[in-house]
């Protein structure tokens, strides 16, 4: 049966919190929210006799306090109850898209509420305990409500409240055992760093005690929405905290959220959409029936198309649509735009795109709900492609269509993964990506920054496919493969492969640089720990693979070595490269919510965070943004180690002709890139199975448009060239050859 309380009629609007400091009343927390500046004053008996005489109520008309250009001809049959006070109502409309609506307050139930000046409010038929901007619409609204022990989506719980009520996000787990405390303004690296290190309990209470400070535990605050937002034709809206600016249409629930919006960054949710406990961020887009459960989707992102998001983060400049997506930690840039995809229990590390069809998720087929997988930056599951947890996979890895019905841990960055049915074997072939795909490797890159709409693009988040974190994996892939193709020979040979690592990597690196590609391919190579299965792990192409990765590695090193030269005014080699000393040991990095930062920073970070050096949220954000502004310094750095490290040659006593043959080759293979990129995007124009489908050429440069007008293409052009000039006049100027 349900419980139906009576409630005093006189009641209604009134003690809305009835514990507050002495010589305070029930408003005082109102007050502090309410930074309008407008000087109200009671209603005249002549104003009183108008609002009657228009169809309106109130149970004290007192309690209605009014701005000196208050008009009180525009507001029709409204009953109000409690303390209300209304701004400024001019005799004009106000209009937004194709809306048109007089200013003024009709046919709505109004119960101590706060208006700015010239607001347009129309058929709210239940309107309760908010802070309303300027020159905001609201029309047609069915609930528009707050109640005192508000929480606008963040994970707090207030004054008298049981910890049962606190709201988690259970992220990377289906099993709640790396849940974390949403908030606004969470960061893809908050939800990180307190998704790990889950056996520190003293570091785990810490993330627990930052959020907990973030905010007042107070019962009694209002809902606010902010100047020039328009809200319209929506159901239930119920403890939401709207930013200026932001455009609601059609939204069926809006419960214990807050949206995030501003003059320069406008939200927007549309038709159909149901969003409970959750956080919205900047210049979002979400609409067409969303179903968004215990999230939060950060700045500039986008749901749309019926997509679901359950207990997930959704990180910045990122789009989701047509799928499910549950228990999932997601970094910035990521894009997921068809239909039957399913994600869960994942932790994706941004630039990730999932095709239709691919099954991500699901651990029906473990023991317990507990598996996870873990991608790295770049990943891209092909069409219906099945993926079993635990997993784990190294940057920019490619999986061809299939079924992968085993855990897989792939550390080849730049990989696609195949299944041979035949054979039954896994297939790897390491530098997929740098082999035989450039063109979309490079404009991934650009296409990335150009969609971050951050207006302060801090964080700095790495776009570009040769940074800290993949080429650390370059040289871990780099090692697994010459000791793969070491125990290959030895085995064809008939010798003993029961040697060390570093001996195995020895004859390795031998082998594939003293043999050619022919003798290379022609062994069976196999690689151990990939699948947990009986079955073999192939690895192919790993001759071309591994010289790829060392000629990364080399351009890596060698572009943070011209950057460096070209910025110094020294005329001597000597001169200019004499103080540099690099540490080749200390290398590791992470990725801190798409932010790469240096292992050891990371550590201190936590550290600081345990000894409650760092005592809000704010201050972890600031430690962000110092680190970002020390990122290229740093990345410039790890990339001269690793120069050093490939070619075992120490900087600060490089020979001019050393020099002068590493900028030759270096233009070499900058050369054969930017070839590549064109020649890759030239097959699209010369395979019959594509062309086939256009009546001529001439058709086909009209749809797809002419290659030799490819705006990518060119720009690569143009900066090879760039750098051909500003190589050679650092070669003038050093007196190389």
């Amino acid at each position: 049966m349900n419980t139906i309380k009576k409630i005093s009629l006189n009641s209604l609007g009134y003690d809305f919190i009835t514990d507050f400091p002495k010589g305070k009343d029930e408003y005082y927390l109102r007050d502090k929210q309410n930074r309008s500046g407008i000087q109200y004053r009671n209603l005249t008996a002549h104003e009183i006799e108008i609002l009657v005489r228009n169809g309106n109520s109130s149970d004290n008309w007192s309690k209605i306090l009014i701005s000196d250009s208050f008009n009180p001809e525009l507001v029709k049959n409204c009953t109000f109850f409690g303390l209300n006070r209304i701004g400024n109502l001019e005799n004009i409309c106000l209009g937004f898209s194709d809306l048109i609506v007089p200013v003024g307050i009709y046919n709505s139930t109004i119960i101590s509420c706060d208006f700015g000046n010239n607001v347009s409010i129309h058929n709210v038929n239940y309107m309760s305990h908010y802070i309303i901007g300027n020159e905001v619409i609201i029309n047609n609204v069915n609930e528009l409500v707050t109640t005192n022990h508000a929480k606008f989506g963040n994970g707090i719980i207030k004054k008298g409240e049981a910890e049962e009520v606190r709201i988690w996000l259970e992220l990377c787990n289906e099993n709640t055992g790396r849940k974390v405390l949403p908030f606004v303004n969470m960061r893809a690296g908050d939800a990180y760093l307190w998704t790990r290190n889950r056996h520190d309990t003293v570091l785990q209470n810490s993330f627990i005690k930052l959020t907990e400070k973030k905010f007042d535990n107070k019962l009694g605050f209002y809902g606010k929405i902010g100047d020039r937002t328009v809200i319209k034709n929506c159901k239930i809206i119920k403890d939401v905290w709207i930013g200026s600016d932001a455009y609601l249409k059609g939204a069926n629930k809006i419960k214990n959220v807050t949206i995030n919006s501003a003059a320069e960054a406008k939200t927007q949710i549309g038709e159909g959409c149901e969003l409970v406990n959750g956080i919205v961020g900047y210049g979002c887009k979400i609409f067409y029936g969303i179903k968004a459960v215990r999230f939060v989707v950060s700045d500039y992102s986008q749901l749309k198309y019926g997509a679901r998001l359950i207990n997930s983060y959704l990180g910045e400049n990122a789009t989701i649509s047509c799928c499910e997506v549950l228990n999932s930690l997601i970094f910035p840039a990521h894009e997921q735009h068809h239909n039957n995809s399913f994600l869960c229990a994942a932790l994706l590390m941004g630039q990730s795109n999932i095709a239709a069809g691919a099954t991500i998720g699901s651990n029906h087929n473990s023991r317990g709900a507990d598996g996870e997988v873990i991608m790295g930056r770049g990943f891209w599951p092909g069409l219906c492609v099945s993926i079993k947890h635990n997993s784990q996979f190294a940057s920019f890895a490619l999986l061809n269509k299939g079924d992968y019905n085993f855990e897989l841990n792939i550390p080849f960055p730049f990989s696609l993964i195949s299944n041979d049915p035949e054979k039954d074997e896994l297939i790897i072939m390491p530098g997929y990506w740098l082999l035989y795909n450039f063109y979309a490797l490079a404009r991934n890159a650009k296409k990335y920054e150009d969609r971050d709409k951050r207006i302060k693009k801090s964080p700095i988040y790495e776009y570009d496919y040769l940074a800290p974190d993949t080429i650390n994996e370059i040289v871990t892939a780099l090692r697994i493969i010459a000791i793969s193709v070491a125990k290959a020979i030895l085995v064809k040979e008939k010798k003993d492969t029961n040697l060390t690592q570093d001996q195995l990597q020895k004859i390795g690196d031998s082998i594939l640089s003293t043999k050619t590609k022919k003798e290379v391919d022609a062994l069976t190579i196999f690689v151990e720990n990939i699948e947990n299965s009986k079955r073999k792990t192939r690895l192919i192409k790993c001759y071309d693979a591994y010289k790829m990765f060392q000629n990364m590695l080399f351009i890596y090193g060698i572009e943070a070595l011209v950057e460096l030269l070209s910025k110094q005014k020294n005329n001597t080699l000597a001169s200019a490269v004499k103080n540099i000393n690099l540490n080749t040991k200390d290398l590791k990095w992470i990725s801190v919510g798409g932010q790469l930062m240096p292992q050891k920073q990371v550590a201190l970070l936590l550290n600081q965070i345990k000894n409650e050096k760092l005592t809000d949220w704010d201050q972890v954000h600031e430690f962000y943004a110092n680190e970002s502004e020390k990122y290229v310094d740093r990345k410039n750095k790890h990339a001269l180690a690793i120069l050093e490290q490939a070619t075992n040659k120490k900087i600060n006593i490089l020979s001019a002709k050393q020099l002068g043959i590493w900028l030759n080759t270096y233009l070499e293979l900058k050369k054969d890139i930017t070839d590549r990129i064109k020649a890759t995007r030239a097959k699209d124009y010369s395979n019959q199975f594509r062309k086939m489908v256009y009546l001529n050429d001439d058709e086909m440069n009209v749809v797809i448009g002419k290659l030799d007008d490819n705006s990518f293409i060119n720009t690569q052009q143009t900066q090879l060239n760039q750098i051909i000039e500003n190589i050679n006049t650092l070669k003038q100027r050093l007196k190389l050859k």
